[in-house]
Parts: C-alpha cells; sequence; structure tokens
C-alpha cells in the first residue's frame, strides 16, 4: 500500500475576472478591429523575439528594449502589456514542455518494463503482453515516444518552445474544415479573432484603475487609448476614442465598484465571439490573500463536512457529523457533460452551485473532494487501464471528467460563499468505501439505493476529518427497536460524560459449572462464591449475603430452590 499523502485546504483564489457584452455598432465594431489587429501583429513579432533570446535570467531577457520598440508604434501602456502578456506565454509554454517531458518519461518507463517480460508471463507485478502481435505494436510505440522525447528534451535545453499564436487546434482545423465543420471563410474570422490583442494592464492610482481601457462606475462609458498610427480615429480628448455602448457588470459588480471608485488596479481584456458575432470585456483583479483554516482547526471546531465524489456523469455527495458518521440520505446529483464546451460548462458550474447550496442547507463548515489529476491515466493510461474495446471506453471516460475545471469552479463558489475546500488522497477511497461503508449505508436507509460512489464520499470526508476509513473489527451497531440504529458503532472516540462509568471487574471469577450461573454483569461487588456440592450442607445464609448480593431472578430462584439454599434478596 502505497503512502497516503495528508489531506489539505485549498488556498483561496487569487483573484476575480467577471464578463459583460459589448453591445457596439459598425464604427465602433470596425476601431476595435483595427486597433487590435495592430497590436497583435506587433505582439507576435515580440514574441518572436522573445523565443529567440531563450532562456536567460529575468534581467537578461531585454523586456526594457523591448518595450522602449514597441512605444514608438503604440503606446508606452500598451507596450508594457504585450511585453508583460509575453513573457507570461514563454513562460508558461516551457512549463508545458516539461509536464509533456515527464508524461513521455513515465510512458517510456512502463512499456520498457513490459516489453522486458515474455508474452503471457507475470514477473512480480509486472504483466508481459498478451501476444506477439501486440508486443510488436509497442515497440514500434516505443519507438515514437522516444523520438518525441527527444525533440522534447532539446527544445528544452535550447529555451525555445513552440507557441501557435491564435492556437495549434485552431491552426490545425485549417487542414481539416469538413471535419470541424467549418468553412474557409469561416475559419479565417475565427483565426483572425484569435490573433487579436486588446489587454490593458490596471494600474493603481490611474482614473478608475486603468488609464489605457478606462470604464466610468457613473454612467458605464468605455474609452480606449488608440495607438499612434491610429490616433486620427479619435472622437474624445487627449488620442482617446469613446464607445458607444455602455458597459454595466452584474456579477461581483460590488467589489469592482469598491475597486474603480478607489482607483484600485483593474485589467480589461476586449475579446470577440465570431460563433455569436459578439464583443465582451472581462475585468479581472487580484484578491487580497486570505489563509483558509487547516483541516485540523476545522476537526477542533467540530463542524459538519459535506463530502463528494466527483464521477464521470454526476457527483456523489454525503454530509458527516465531526466524527465522520454520515448524516441524512446520501445525495445523487446528475451531470451531463456532453455538447458544445460552452455547455459542458454551464452544467458542471450548475452541478457546483447544487454541491454549495447543499452544504449550506445543512449547515457545513466546508467541502472535501478528491485531490484528483489523472496525471498517470493519461499518459500510461494504455498499459495499466485494460486493453481492447472496453479499455479504451474506460480511458476515455477517465480522460473525460474534468478534474481541474471543477476544482477550480468549486474553490471560487466555495470561496464566495463562505465554505472551506479540502482536499485529500484518492487513494484506495472507492475500494475501502465499497468494502465497509456501502451496507451500512444501504442498512440505515431503506428508501434510496447507495452505491458505491455513495460510500466513497464517506470514505472521502472521514479521510478529510483525519478518522481512519476501515470500521473498527467487533463494533455493533444498537437494537434498532431501541433506538435509531447507526451506519457505524462507536466511530468518534471521546471522553464518557460523568456518570457513566461502569462498575468495577474482576476477570478471575470463577465459573459456576452450571448452566443458570451469576451473570458477571449483573454482580454489583464481586467476590468469589464458595462452591457447594450437590447434597452437601448449604452455608449460612447471611454468610451469602455478606459475599454477593444476588439479583432475584427466575433462573436464581429455580437454582435457590433446587441446591436447598435461601438467597436474600
Amino acid at each position: 500500500m502505497r503512502t497516503i499523502a495528508p489531506p489539505f485546504t485549498v488556498a483561496a483564489p487569487s483573484g476575480a475576472r467577471i464578463r459583460d457584452r459589448l453591445r457596439v455598432d459598425v464604427a465602433d465594431e470596425q476601431v476595435l478591429s483595427l486597433v487590435g489587429q495592430h497590436l497583435g501583429r506587433h505582439q507576435r513579432a515580440d514574441l518572436a523575439e522573445r523565443v529567440a533570446i531563450g532562456l536567460v535570467p529575468v534581467k537578461d531577457n531585454r523586456r526594457a528594449e523591448r518595450k522602449k520598440k514597441l512605444t514608438v508604434v503604440s503606446s508606452s501602456r500598451w507596450a508594457g502589456a504585450m511585453t508583460r502578456a509575453r513573457e507570461d506565454q514563454y513562460q508558461l509554454s516551457l512549463r508545458c514542455l516539461h509536464d509533456e517531458r515527464a508524461g513521455l518519461r513515465r510512458a517510456v518507463r512502463a512499456i520498457t518494463r513490459r516489453l522486458a517480460v515474455p508474452c503471457g508471463q507475470r514477473k512480480g507485478r509486472v504483466r508481459g503482453y498478451a501476444d506477439q502481435n501486440e508486443r510488436f505494436h509497442k515497440q514500434r510505440r516505443l519507438q515514437v515516444l522516444r523520438r518525441r522525447l527527444a525533440v522534447v528534451e532539446q527544445r528544452i535545453a535550447e529555451g525555445r518552445p513552440a507557441v501557435v499564436a491564435g492556437g495549434r487546434r485552431l491552426l490545425h482545423a485549417r487542414h481539416h474544415l469538413a471535419e470541424a465543420g467549418l468553412s474557409l471563410a469561416q475559419w479565417r474570422e475565427r483565426w483572425e479573432a484569435a490573433r487579436l490583442f486588446l489587454t490593458a494592464d490596471g494600474e493603481s492610482g490611474a482614473p478608475h484603475g486603468n488609464y489605457t481601457i478606462c470604464v466610468d462606475p457613473a454612467d458605464g462609458s468605455m474609452t480606449i487609448v488608440l495607438p499612434e498610427p491610429l490616433r486620427h480615429l479619435a472622437n474624445a480628448p487627449r488620442g482617446r476614442y469613446r464607445l458607444g455602448c455602455v458597459v454595466a457588470f452584474s456579477h461581483l459588480r460590488q467589489e469592482w465598484l469598491d475597486r474603480v471608485t478607489a482607483n484600485r488596479a483593474v485589467r480589461y481584456d476586449i475579446v470577440y465571439d465570431p460563433a455569436r458575432d459578439r464583443w465582451y470585456v472581462d475585468a479581472s483583479w487580484a484578491t487580497d490573500t486570505t489563509v483558509p483554516p487547516t483541516p485540523h482547526e476545522i476537526r477542533a471546531a467540530r463542524a459538519r463536512l459535506l463530502a463528494v465524489d466527483l464521477n464521470a456523469d454526476h457527483l456523489a455527495a454525503c454530509v458527516l457529523d465531526p466524527h465522520g458518521n454520515p448524516i441524512g440520505r446520501p445525495v445523487t446529483i446528475p451531470m451531463d457533460l456532453t455538447g458544445p464546451a460552452s455547455t459542458r460548462d454551464g452544467r458542471l458550474r450548475a452541478a457546483i452551485t447544487a454541491v454549495a447550496a447543499l452544504a449550506e442547507e445543512h449547515g457545513c463548515a466546508g467541502i472535501v473532494i478528491e485531490n484528483l489529476g489523472f496525471t498517470d491515466a493519461r499518459t500510461t493510461g494504455r498499459e495499466t487501464m485494460g486493453r481492447g474495446q472496453r479499455g479504451k471506453r474506460f480511458r476515455r471516460t477517465v480522460a473525460g471528467i474534468p478534474t481541474a475545471r471543477f476544482r477550480e469552479r468549486l474553490r471560487g463558489i466555495a470561496y464566495h460563499r463562505g465554505l472551506v475546500l479540502i482536499a485529500v488522497d484518492p487513494a484506495y477511497t472507492s475500494r475501502w468505501g465499497a468494502a465497509y461503508w456501502q451496507q451500512p449505508l444501504q442498512q440505515q436507509d431503506k428508501q434510496t439505493t447507495v452505491t458505491r460512489h455513495h460510500a466513497a464520499a464517506v470514505a472521502i470526508g472521514r479521510r478529510g476529518l483525519g478518522h481512519r476509513i476501515r470500521r473498527r473489527p467487533g463494533v455493533t451497531a444498537n437494537d434498532q427497536r431501541i433506538v435509531v440504529r447507526r451506519a457505524t458503532g462507536q466511530t468518534g472516540p471521546g471522553p464518557r460524560p460523568r456518570g457513566t462509568t461502569s462498575p468495577p471487574r474482576t476477570t478471575g471469577t470463577p465459573h459456576e459449572g452450571c448452566r443458570t450461573r451469576l451473570d458477571r454483569d449483573d454482580q454489583l461487588v464481586l467476590f468469589p462464591v464458595p462452591k457447594t456440592a450437590r447434597g452437601a450442607p448449604a452455608p449460612d445464609a447471611s454468610h451469602l449475603a455478606r459475599n454477593v448480593l444476588i439479583r432475584p431472578t427466575p433462573a436464581n430462584n429455580a437454582r435457590s430452590g433446587r441446591d436447598g439454599a435461601c438467597a436474600s434478596p
């Protein structure tokens, strides 16, 4: 069994981002397109120059020199935004190369281990391939992976990642227009829209937090600073262009107003969606850093938690008390992740909103989820997750679970609702949950069909609270006719209340040798009782009363009459 990582609280979002639609007219749309194309052309040239510099220290990336060159064709603030965005994109591309190298190395190691074992045999925990045909294809795949790994390592060594301005997926769609369902004109429109650059960084102390793209909170008007070659299009003082539409953010509007009225930095991004033929403006800013409570502090506060198990088509949730006992019925939240990306994202948000509402309804202090990533499944899934059509379907199902998007969406919604998000190690939660908790949960609630996913949610919640998942053996539940049966017996160890201490017992009390012997649980003061042989004279009743107190039961009365002794009550 591998080492299980301790649970941790997920950090609060470091920023916020909101969006509103720009209902521009024909003149405004033409000006925005000209500005975006002009700035996009120069920022792509700056990206090519930055990639040519390679991996160097920050002081040697010549950003000041490149910014001075861009200021001539735009403005100082536009040039600063372009150089900052290109540096961020360059560093992100390098991180993606390192992640790709790690995945290729894992895949090469997995195939190499299996190729070292003869076909149809097993050495330890490594299983060889089924036949020579599969082994031959795996050898070819190993050569392909090693060639790709060599290219990635060369790019990392040179510090020159391959970056496509506009997206590699959209670039490849150019050669498969029929499969993408696009015409050449539609593809060209999307390609040009993806290569626009209309991003302005915020600046604290500037009017309303941004000088380049300014939104007045009083009337919602938006003005942008035109680049130097396009100043002839200005319709406002100081080379600015005022849009004819009004901006009114609805989501997190009060937080946005607090920042712009205090002249705190706010970044604006203007984007165009050719599929809907709409223009949007995004406002983003950095939030104050907050330290969430640790799982130990949440457990010490004796608060409830909502445990959630993420699956391909639904969310399984269960409420747990501070001792790790399930409360109420398990809940299943459907989640259909089919259709376009926007539809999938909307359904995912609806499911997460339902989870947050369920936590608030039951008075939970936080939500517990698994720290999923499926990194190994995406790299070595062909070797470890089955073969044939069944394995292929399973790998597609696993790869289709939106783990990262689910975590980020849930983190933002939980933060705004005052809930703490706890992530736990996903090891053995489904297996141990099904083995130890599915049957007790079903016995607790006969009206709900309890699945292994609900049991996994209980295991996730108990791990988030710091309890063990596996139930202690030999602990039984209460009688259903006397009290309500609990799904777990004594799962929360704690001090017993005063006045409930059991009387002292002596394990060395001799056996009475009769079917109706005294029950040790009924003895108030335990002393050895002298044995009496059958037919021997009975001891004095007062002597018997001084040694042991016997409760009057039918069995004791029958024994007293049979042995010829009279026990005092």
